[in-house]
């Protein structure tokens, strides 16, 4: 139950990420919005996400799992019925952003209760298993989800399908989730490095967000780097030295699962993450599908990850080191994704969607379970929140920053179906590069696990 209950959630909090893509021209002439707002409808949701996951993750530490899971499943619940039933493009914004809170509260918070809820070993490995696999499919199954809403009832059911899902969550949480974690009188939230990481990594994810209309030489675009690099430099001043309750515990960066696993995680979610965004534009603008049919065609990447993520790795992770297996899986999602670099408009669906699709997901699959289980292993139930709210910041940053970046490699001043299809296909070729970057720093992360305590006296970490 608590598997189940988790898994709802994530699945809940990541398509929300990616469902309203294809509802967006018509949210546009509904309620009227210009040219310059309709992204903000991403963004609005996108930023508050990025910008609250380090305090999220810490708030379930400090107050409690189950307290938190469902404050936050209730704050993502109502902001979901407020978009839904919004009037004018500010409440839809709006709305989004206080969506993106309550997802960076229920997001680590999921995955800190999966770690807590299951000792290392294969238990663990599974439940992980299980939850990347569905998170990966909500970030799949948004387009086909928002298409088909969109079409048959109305834009706003993208948004109104949460209601039901979440107080049917809130209620199970609080029926299936032990109150004993709820800790007593301790030590208070770390204000001064909450407002800093939020403030830096909003900054970031907003100047990142900015480039693809303003580019990256635009004075506010600057600005707005320059603020976060120095908030995010006084969050790290504030965390070492002055904060009783760190938000971010420095002395996990001693645990090479965490900083080496992290670092691969930056550059696999500056691959995957914007793979969507990338595979969404190239069946629609190069290959002329409509917005269901997009949708459609994204089900190989979604059947074949949870397949591979759920069945096969767990398996292979009993007799295979998981650098050997992230380090494959990057290597194989990376030759799917120089395949995928080909397409062009005289490609079928066959040759140029779901031959690389076999590849990409095949390798995202042995890459994801393997990476999870590594930055989340070795941390005591005390940091557990912290640990997972690292993770989800990580991934989330990566995703900005690859986008942004990858947006500027495929060029912005496309017209025809072949032109853009040369500009993607140089955008799928960085990924293959970035993911080969990738497979080969993993073999510095920890091989066999071994009975080494950390720096804070507690876990048993590897080695």
């Amino acid at each position: 139950m608590v598997l189940l209950l988790v898994c709802a959630a994530q699945f809940m909090v990541v398509l929300d990420i990616s469902v309203v893509n294809v509802a967006l021209p018509v949210v546009r002439d509904a309620l009227g919005f210009g040219p310059a707002g309709l992204q903000w409808v991403v963004t609005g949701y996108a930023l508050t996400f990025a910008g609250c996951l380090l305090l999220g993750g810490r708030l379930a530490d400090l107050y409690g799992r189950r307290r938190v899971f469902a404050g936050g499943l209730a704050l993502f619940t109502v902001a979901s019925l407020v978009g839904g039933l919004a009037t004018s493009p500010w409440m839809l914004i709006a709305a989004r952003a206080v969506q993106g809170l309550g997802a960076a509260v229920v997001a680590p918070a999921t995955l800190t209760i999966l770690t807590t809820s299951f000792p290392e070993g294969a238990r663990r490995t599974r439940a992980l298993a299980t939850w990347t696999a569905v998170g990966i499919a909500g970030g799949a199954a948004g387009n086909l989800v928002g298409g088909a809403l969109t079409e048959f009832l109305s834009w706003r059911w993208i948004l109104l399908v949460n209601v039901p899902i979440g107080a049917l969550a809130i209620l199970l949480a609080n029926r299936s989730l032990p109150a004993g974690d709820e800790p007593g009188r301790g030590p208070r939230l770390d204000v001064a490095g909450a407002v800093l990481a939020t403030a830096g990594l909003a900054s970031l994810t907003f100047g990142i967000a900015q480039t693809r209309t303003l580019g990256w030489g635009d004075p506010a675009i600057a600005a707005a780097l320059a603020a976060g690099v120095a908030a995010l430099a006084a969050f790290v001043v504030v965390e070492a030295r002055f904060a009783r309750a760190p938000l971010l515990p420095l002395r996990l960066f001693r645990i090479r699962a965490i900083s080496g696993g992290n670092v691969v995680l930056l550059l696999a979610g500056a691959c995957f993450n914007p793979m969507w965004y990338f595979l969404a534009l190239s069946m629609q603008d190069v290959l002329g599908y409509g917005a269901l049919r997009t949708g459609l065609g994204f089900l190989p990447h979604t059947l074949l990850t949870i397949a591979v993520g759920m069945r096969l790795t767990p398996w292979l992770m009993r007799y295979v080191p998981s650098r050997t297996l992230i380090a494959a899986g990057a290597a194989v999602a990376a030759a799917g994704f120089a395949w995928q670099s080909r397409i062009t408009p005289d490609s079928d669906y066959l040759t140029g969607i779901f031959g690389p699709a076999i590849l990409i997901s095949v390798g995202g699959g042995l890459l994801n379970t393997p990476i999870t289980t590594t930055v989340t292993s070795g941390v005591g139930e005390s940091d557990a929140g912290a640990a997972s709210g690292l993770m989800n910041t990580t991934k989330q940053v990566g995703g900005a920053l690859g986008l942004a970046a990858l947006v500027t490699v495929a060029g912005s001043q496309l017209a025809t179906a072949e032109a853009l299809a040369a500009g993607y296909g140089r955008a799928f070729l960085a990924i293959a590069a970035i993911l080969v970057a990738a497979a080969l720093v993993a073999p510095v992360l920890p091989g066999r696990s071994a009975a080494v305590r950390d720096s804070s006296g507690g876990a048993r970490v590897p080695t």
